[in-house]
């Protein structure tokens, strides 16, 4: 069971530290009394309910009071407005009062939508997290690894303290040594975790922590023989080899692994391949064909019955992973009923990247499972996104609002802003919109994740996410 949260009335914002995920005791952690904090790191507090017509805000049941979050919604920039627009100018000489956090976006380039997306989240965390001493400075990486290094440098020169993002890996691989040499800590948005590390800390999603989150929860339910599909590349290639050791981890089989060329408009090869679709295919013909010499009624049952089938023989495994997303996800489950890959015998399971409006649009997806962040706290995020901003969020922006907002509680220390590994690297993590997370000391971030089920409307949680690290590492 995990620990009591601490019962605090709501306050304004400026009187409030968060509040500290419940954690198991121990010797050396223990929850403070209601009303007490410990020092640093403060972990993130949830966004509460979403304001009811009337402006009213109701907790759901059993829920502890929440921070009100309509007047933050009121001081916050709007789309459009200089406060959220990158700085152009450079700042004023750094008092000691004041806490410089730099934040390094693709604000122009190829992924300039994702990034002016990411800061608009981050000016929400910084309205709703930061007093008067924090200032957000954004920069401006242009996409590319050499400007993510430029921006670095001129981060550091105004004094940020630390440093968010990059986005990308080439991006934060340049970063680092930059960082590094200033002793700034980084906490970058990429997903690959051979960047992290020696000050480097990555908040992106992981796709080993889903595979082995998807790959438990399907061996509970008696799956044991294992296939998959994935993208001939750097991701496709980390899924196989998480895949292959969460399979064994869990004394199950990999009985099939088959890749296509993810720059390819059609995947039919791989998918026929995949389903040994030809062997299966001359099979059936070939009894077809002995079949139709006889006359008794047996054979001409069997016939029949053979009539209504495209393949006999049965597939090598029980559930099929398709690591992918986006339209070449929908294009490729198009096919599997197509080469007699049958969704009803076979467990559809997929990665992260599943967790994306429409998933169920693609009828051969249905009912299958993957491992994600739990959606609750997202979804207010995603409400008030639009309220402020009128559009949906990227999937990614909740990384950025995280990051801001824990650098935010960090600078709100008493004795000062604490930026050390010890900080950052918090044993109990912190609460985030996408649910608990924590930093592993080789810089990699720890999440609870749940697993979900597709449906016709999108996706529904069939096995929860621990509120824990405590009941995540049991």
């Amino acid at each position: 069971m995990p620990a009591q949260r601490p019962q605090t009335p709501p306050s304004p914002l400026s009187q409030v530290r968060p509040r500290p995920v419940p954690h198991a005791e121990s010797p050396t952690q223990r929850m403070p009394p209601a009303g007490q904090y410990p020092e640093p790191p403060f972990p993130l507090p949830t966004i509460p309910f979403p304001p009811a017509a009337d402006g009213t805000r109701a907790a759901a049941p059993g829920a502890e009071p929440q921070l009100s979050f309509v007047p933050l919604l009121s001081r916050a920039p709007k789309a459009g407005t200089a406060a959220a627009a990158p700085r152009s100018t450079v700042p004023p000489p750094l008092s000691k009062d004041i806490v410089r956090v730099a934040l390094l976006l693709p604000l122009s380039g190829a992924n300039a939508d994702l990034g002016k997306a990411m800061l608009d989240a981050a000016q929400m965390a910084v309205f709703d997290f930061a007093d008067s001493r924090f200032e957000l400075l954004s920069h401006d990486t242009r996409g590319t690894a050499a400007g993510a290094a430029a921006a670095a440098s001129v981060a550091i020169g105004d004094g940020a303290s630390v440093i968010l993002g990059p986005l990308l890996a080439a991006s934060v691989r340049a970063v680092a040594p930059v960082a590094r040499a200033a002793n700034v800590p980084v906490v970058a948005f990429s997903s690959d975790r051979s960047v992290a590390g020696n000050g480097v800390y990555t908040l992106g999603f992981l796709p080993s922590a889903e595979i082995r989150r998807i790959v438990s929860f399907a061996r509970a339910q008696g799956i044991i023989r294992f296939a998959a599909l994935a993208p001939e590349n750097a991701y496709g290639e980390t899924v196989v080899g998480a895949f292959e050791d969460a399979v064994a981890a869990n004394g199950g089989t990999v009985t099939r692994i088959q890749f296509y060329d993810p720059g390819a408009e059609d995947f039919t090869e791989p998918v026929r391949a995949l389903a040994n679709y030809s062997t299966r295919r001359q099979a059936l013909l070939d009894q077809r064909r002995a079949l139709e010499g006889r006359d008794d009624e047996v054979s001409k049952h069997a016939l029949k019955r053979l009539e209504r089938l495209q393949t006999i023989g049965e597939l090598p495994f029980d559930a099929l992973l398709v690591a992918d997303g986006g339209k070449r996800l929908q294009t490729i489950a198009a096919l599997l009923p197509f080469f007699d890959i049958d969704p009803s015998k076979v467990r559809m399971l997929g990665t992260g990247q599943w967790d994306e409006r429409g998933i169920g649009a693609e009828p051969a997806l249905i009912g299958g499972w993957f491992a994600a962040p739990p959606p609750s706290a997202r979804s207010d995020f995603e409400t008030a996104f639009r309220a402020l901003y009128g559009k949906n969020p990227p999937r990614l922006a909740t990384l950025a609002y995280d990051a801001t907002a824990l650098a935010a509680v960090l600078a709100r220390s008493d004795k000062g802003p604490d930026f050390s590994a010890t900080a950052i690297t918090s044993s109990s993590g912190f609460w985030g919109r996408d649910g608990i997370f924590r930093f592993l000391p080789q810089g990699t971030a720890e999440r609870g994740l749940a697993v979900m089920r597709v449906t016709r409307h999108g996706a529904e949680i069939i096995s929860r996410a621990p509120e824990t690290f405590q009941a995540a590492i049991n």
